[in-house]
């Protein structure tokens, strides 16, 4: 996020308009530094989200599960119980009544069984059900106290990343106050800069998708990733939005979520996690549709070709174009191809 600030008079004191240049340009300083802090609170924010929805489902499975399993216990030792009876009641002391009466304890039961050749296969089937049901509702029911206990942990991670997020906003939002005068030329300056790098964006897809019609082998270019180049560009100044997936509005691990999930590729909702996808490409092997991860995980985008990628950089920002250089260049953690 460098910019570079003019004289907005020809008139004015030079020594006013140095200073006020180098203001400017100080604060700017501090919000690039709060725009990488406050995009890695997010994507952390994101991250516990993920993990947050992934607990429930499986807190939410393994209650059902525990339900079965309690059912079937239930059924199991009834079963065993009428055995047991039926045993008694006919005296039939080579069925192993002295073997199955005789244990102090399930544990103790299925060791005589083991060790027994007077029990039924029937009567042992029973006792074994017995015991994998009764393993199984212990194993749930460790599950969801783990789970549960994550589940809180995650929700703490959650809360302190999202007061992270809101506190470092107020900071972005008083320091974009001290130069409000300054921003519009700045914007300007930007806008030039994305339609210039907007156009050449295109003109690189369009020839590169010529080059793919023409191409008798294999094309230079993956279709796929064309694709998803292509749908990239779509939405070029959409505003960024804390938590955004959609065309109302991204944050950076959103909007790459949500381009490739129109080819039918399913990302989480988290850079962290999108790192975990595909396969590594150094820098100097990017391809176009490939995804850039910069600062610790906690910035990602789409390659597009020309050492340029596209994201949504941060609050108060729009979808843009940015070539890797510079801050990016030295951020740069690598790439992942789908």
């Amino acid at each position: 996020m460098a910019f570079a600030l003019t004289a907005a008079s020809a008139t004015a004191d030079p020594g006013t308009i140095a200073s006020k240049e180098a203001e400017a340009q100080s604060v700017m300083g501090q919000i690039q530094q709060l725009d990488s802090s406050l995009e890695r609170a997010i994507e952390a924010y994101n991250l516990a989200t993920v993990k947050l929805n992934r607990i429930r489902h499986d807190l939410s499975e393994n209650t059902v599960a525990l339900s079965s399993a309690r059912k079937s216990l239930r059924h199991a030792k009834v079963q065993l119980a009428n055995r047991l009876v039926d045993i008694y009641t006919s005296g039939d002391q080579n069925a192993g009544l002295a073997v199955l009466l005789g244990a102090e304890s399930l544990d103790d039961m299925i060791g005589r069984v083991d060790a027994s050749e007077r029990v039924s296969q029937q009567d042992t089937l029973v006792l074994r059900q017995v015991a994998r049901f009764r393993r199984e509702v212990q194993h749930r029911q460790q599950f969801l106290k783990h789970a549960h206990a994550e589940q809180v942990q995650v929700v703490a991670e959650r809360n302190a990343a999202k007061a992270s997020v809101e506190s470092q906003l107020g900071q972005r939002r008083a320091l974009l106050g001290s130069i409000r005068g300054e921003i519009a030329h700045l914007k300007e300056v930007e806008a030039a800069r994305q339609a210039e790098l907007q156009r050449e964006a295109e003109a690189r897809l369009a020839q590169q998708q010529s080059d793919q019609r023409q191409a008798s082998l294999a094309p230079t270019v993956p279709v796929r990733a064309g694709g998803v180049v292509g749908i990239a560009m779509r939405y070029l100044g959409t505003p960024y939005v804390w938590g955004g997936a959609s065309p109302s509005g991204f944050d950076c691990s959103g909007f790459v979520m949500y381009v490739f999930s129109q080819i039918g590729v399913s990302l989480p909702h988290s850079s962290y996690a999108q790192y975990g996808y595909g396969s590594a490409v150094s820098l100097g092997n990017l391809q176009p549709g490939d995804l850039v991860f910069f600062d610790g995980l906690g910035h990602v985008g789409i390659y597009i070709g020309g050492g340029s990628f596209i994201h949504a950089p941060h609050t108060g920002d729009v979808v843009k174009i940015s070539s890797i250089s510079g801050w990016y260049s030295s951020t740069f953690v690598g790439g992942r191809r789908l």
